[in-house]
């Protein structure tokens, strides 16, 4: 053990002592100083360390070393006895000062790293991605907890362990980032003992030109599929208020399309109710689209209802809204029917002709005054919507037959367009097939380039029962069972179609036996609905389900046969 003296309690005094203070091999005797406020003298006061105002003639201690701060003769009483203690004075002494002061700054820095370290591995280990991190030869060094919950690898697991420990299947990402010292993103690999599917985003982590390293992102993949899910859900919901198509959508060149393409531009630049007539599957709706799109309403709602697809009892809730309590399992605080969604935009109602008479009755107060009332309710609510309706009957027959009010047809007729069947517009059918391939193909995954002239031959010669909707069930159905190196349709492919369907039996043109148009249609129906329902044992809505039309329609027209009422 060295005893010590101290000359001087100073800056440089003060930072002697503190320095003798953390070595045990250095017994400090006092300090001195003259001065009683001197910064080391107060320090010594603190610590219980003897402290003197002057220096004594002698000391019963043996002084081994002496620390000098104030002047080189001090203490010369002491250094002159035979046993002489190691005077220490400038410029050793600042050498000594220097160093602890060197040491207090990388003692800072050193301080400053583990803070910023401590900060990043908070920053990691709050993060909801899974991470992981690997040195420069492959050792796990760093995973955060949700690396744990995504994996079910614990750091014991991981952290000092090759960088593969975590693979079922696939290359380790981290160890092509080394090798490359380039990241990658997006890899799909299973993971960890559940074999968990997850993508992987790794980069090199380079300081100073040298890799030190990687760091892995990793995202769980069924968390995207839900996202993925949820966006649909959402696209799906934009979908239903907005409008799709536009007048540009609608291929055709021959007149009676042309027509029927100026009159709905025209009908889009009025607020007129707008009646959309055809044959099921000419494309009524992407009518009714491009009409709002066309108008000064296209910024608004764009609602599509399908009137036969919703059930009698459900309906009027679904078009005028339900005030809270109105039925049981209604919503609380009641619901918005497509009306109101609608308002200020534009509704289509599909199959118009398929509603009751009861429900004809309430949608005439809504076109005809403006304001709906919801169901359970007792107050009116204006309304500002733009009807674009479509039917695929004959209006004026039902009328005659006192299934559709007359006061509605007028309502609902302001400005009629008639859509032409497919039948009457064969010269299109090539420019309908290249835009249907293209949607099939977008659809179906497939690089399908066009059809051949033969293929076109063959469908101008079927007579399109079902219109455009037929023709993309055609086409789709050939695309399905080409092979993928094919990328031209060709007759091979179209299923089989009826083409002398169309040929009239010159019997039937006797004048004797001629009926009437629609007489010869009823006939027709009536055979077809018949042998469905005889195929099915009588099953309605099988037999609904196979002839492509809803169970409303199908009771309609059992009605009208009466002899199966």
């Amino acid at each position: 053990m060295q005893n010590v003296l101290i000359f001087g309690a100073g800056e440089k005094g003060l930072a002697i002592l503190e320095i003798l203070q953390k070595v045990k091999d250095f017994n400090i005797i006092a300090i001195i100083d003259k001065d009683k406020n001197a910064p080391g003298i107060l320090a010594a006061q603190k610590l219980g360390i003897p402290f003197l105002h002057t220096f004594p003639k002698k000391l019963e201690t043996e002084i081994h070393i002496i620390f000098n701060t104030i002047e080189e003769n001090s203490g010369r009483s002491i250094l002159n006895d035979e046993k002489k203690p190691m005077m220490i004075c400038e410029p050793i002494l600042s050498l000594i000062l220097n160093q602890k002061e060197a040491i207090r700054q990388l003692t800072k820095k050193t301080n400053d790293l583990n803070e910023m370290r401590t900060m990043l591995e908070a920053i990691i280990h709050s993060s909801d991605d899974a991470i992981s991190v690997v040195d420069e030869k492959g050792i796990g060094i760093l995973i955060n907890p949700a690396y744990t919950r995504l994996t079910g690898l614990t750091e014991s697991e991981i952290i000092g362990k090759p960088a593969t420990t975590d693979i079922y299947r696939g290359e380790s990402m981290h160890l092509r980032v080394l090798r490359t010292k380039k990241p990658v993103r997006g890899v799909k690999m299973l993971v960890g003992p559940n074999k968990k599917e997850v993508v992987v985003n790794v980069a090199p982590i380079i300081t100073g030109g040298i890799l030190k390293g990687s760091v892995a992102v990793i995202h769980d993949m069924s968390e995207i599929r839900d996202l993925t899910t949820e966006l649909e859900k959402a696209k799906e919901r934009i979908r239903t208020l907005e409008a799709k198509y536009t007048f540009e959508d609608i291929v055709g060149t021959t007149n009676d399309i042309l027509t029927a393409i100026e009159q709905a531009r025209k009908a889009a630049k009025t607020p007129a109710t707008v009646l959309l007539r055809g044959e099921s599957g000419t494309g009524k709706e992407l009518f009714a689209h491009a009409i709002h799109n066309e108008s000064d309403r296209k910024y608004n709602h764009f609602i599509r209802v399908n009137c036969a697809a919703i059930s009698e009892s459900l309906l009027e809730s679904e078009l005028f809204g339900y005030e809270e309590g109105a039925f049981s399992g209604a919503k609380r605080g009641g619901k918005k029917g497509f009306f109101e969604e609608a308002n200020n935009g534009s509704i289509f109602l599909d199959e118009i002709g398929e509603l009751s008479l009861q429900m004809q009755a309430k949608l005439l107060r809504a076109v005809q005054e403006k304001e709906i009332v919801r169901v359970g309710g007792t107050k009116p609510i204006p309304i500002d919507v733009r009807i674009i309706a479509a039917t695929n009957k004959d209006l004026e027959k039902e009328i005659e037959k006192g299934q559709f009010r007359e006061d509605l047809y007028y309502r609902l007729n302001r400005f009629p367009i008639r859509i032409p069947p497919l039948r009457n517009r064969l010269d299109d059918i090539p420019k309908l097939c290249q835009r249907l391939i293209q949607k099939i193909n977008h659809d179906y995954g497939r690089n399908v380039e066009g059809i051949d002239q033969d293929a076109i031959t063959i469908l101008k010669q079927y007579h399109w029962p079902g219109n455009v909707r037929e023709l993309e069930n055609i086409l789709g159905r050939a695309i399905i069972f080409m092979n993928y190196n094919e990328t031209l349709i060709r007759k091979e492919h179209l299923p089989p179609l009826d083409i002398n369907q169309t040929k009239v039996d010159e019997n039937d043109l006797n004048p004797e036996n001629t009926k009437s148009l629609q007489k010869m249609l009823d006939d027709y129906e009536k055979q077809i609905i018949q042998t469905v329902l005889r195929k099915h044992r009588g099953n309605k809505t099988n037999a609904a389900k196979e002839l492509g039309i809803s169970i409303r329609t199908l009771y309609y027209k059992l009605e009208k046969m009466q002899n199966f009422a």
